[in-house]
């Protein structure tokens, strides 16, 4: 198996199941329509600020990001499709605390052909990589033995490993969403989550710039 830093450092890229190169999957579903003039005219309403053009909604916002004015951005929000990530890593996600989560169940979704996600540190040794996936493949036969014998995926479910890959769907507004990936992309955040930050945060600077080109990861 082949693995890059410098791949994973700057897209997000992961090992995903049976020597696959891959990266962090996001998709952005839906944004508020024009999110950057929706927290500008919030503004206007705490500030009787200056009338409306496209230049001054600009500099509003940017002045409302340097003050810490942060109550306007709460109402744009944006909500990302997010796959091959693993349950290790949403359950890091999940502890943000003021956003909406949807995530591929367990319990009802036969998990029996599930994909992992192998950590880059365990994919640089042939040595740790083979002891990795074979734990992972005995998880899994223990797995598919319960489930045939009649236990069901609830409780079966209670073998898989923080490695299953996963699916999840997550908004966040504007504000919470600063706070995530300042968060998620400083220096000392898991490599999964701060992949997965990086990847928001490109998509967000790309759709509001103004709202979030402040934010250099670390």
């Amino acid at each position: 198996m082949l693995f890059s830093f410098s791949g994973w450092a700057s897209r997000g890229a992961f090992l995903i199941s049976r020597g696959l190169f891959s990266n962090v999957k996001v998709a952005l579903l839906r944004m508020s329509p024009d999110p950057e003039e929706l927290i500008a005219a919030s503004a206007r309403i705490c500030y009787a600020s200056e009338p409306k053009t496209k230049d001054a909604d600009v500099k509003l916002l940017r002045n409302l990001r340097d003050w810490g004015h942060m109550s306007t951005f709460e109402h744009a929000s944006a909500t990302f499709l997010i796959e091959g990530v693993s349950r290790a890593c949403t359950h890091q996600l999940v502890r943000h605390r003021i956003a909406s989560y949807s995530q591929q169940s367990q319990r009802y979704v036969n998990a029996e052909g599930f994909e992992y996600v192998t950590p880059p540190t365990v994919s640089a040794d042939p040595k740790t990589l083979k002891r990795f996936d074979a734990a992972v493949e005995g998880a899994r036969k223990a797995y598919k033995e319960l489930v045939k014998l009649g236990v069901p995926k609830e409780d079966a479910r209670f073998l898989l490993p923080n490695a299953c890959a996963t699916k999840i769907i997550v908004t966040m507004n504007f504000r919470e969403l600063r706070h995530f990936v300042r968060l998620r992309t400083a220096k000392g955040a898991q490599w999964e989550i701060s992949a997965l930050a990086r990847e928001m945060l490109r998509i967000l600077k790309e759709k509001a710039p103004n709202a979030f080109d402040d934010i250099t990861p670390e």
